[in-house]
């Protein structure tokens, strides 16, 4: 039964360093290369901008100027890391509290506040643009389905354009 135990918290202990090095907790402290907090808001930033397209090559070449950093392969695994702590703030409705949460012990203080207010500074205004992408997506699928014309409640056909700013440009 000693065995069992040792057995179950050792996969359990195994699981939890497992979920830190997927998380990329190791990486973080790579933004403290960044020589000012407007650097890691850039960062931030454009790594929302691009969530849709990836990171171009320039993008890339001024992270890792930013960073001091010699290769995308030091680079790559910070991105993932903060590519999913953005994730987790704008598609999981994280607080404050929460946000803190998501740091490894090991992040140091100073990272994880800077992190954190920056996460918060941004998290309404990417809720907003993720509304506005669904809302787009909607609307084209919509339009898709139905050629662009709508049924009213008597059963006319009326287009949406003349309402609609996106389909008058």
């Amino acid at each position: 039964m000693a065995m069992e135990t040792r057995s179950s918290s050792s996969s359990s202990s195994t699981r939890g360093r497992q979920r830190q090095q997927l998380w990329g907790h190791k990486h973080l402290p790579l933004l403290v290369g960044a020589s000012s907090k407007d650097s890691v808001e850039y960062i931030l930033q454009a790594l929302w901008r691009t969530r849709n397209t990836g990171l171009d090559s320039a993008d890339r070449s001024i992270f890792r100027d930013i960073l001091h950093l010699p290769s995308d392969s030091d680079l790559d695994p910070l991105l993932v890391c903060l590519r999913m702590l953005i994730r987790r703030c704008v598609y999981e409705n994280t607080t404050k509290e929460e946000i803190q949460k998501l740091f490894p012990e090991d992040v140091s203080p100073e990272l994880q506040k800077l992190l954190t207010l920056l996460l918060q500074k941004f998290q309404s205004e990417w809720k907003d643009d993720v509304l506005k992408d669904k809302h787009r997506v909607d609307k084209e699928a919509l339009q898709g389905e139905t050629g662009g014309n709508f049924l009213s409640s008597k059963g006319d056909q009326a287009s949406d354009n003349a309402t609609d700013p996106i389909a008058t440009k």
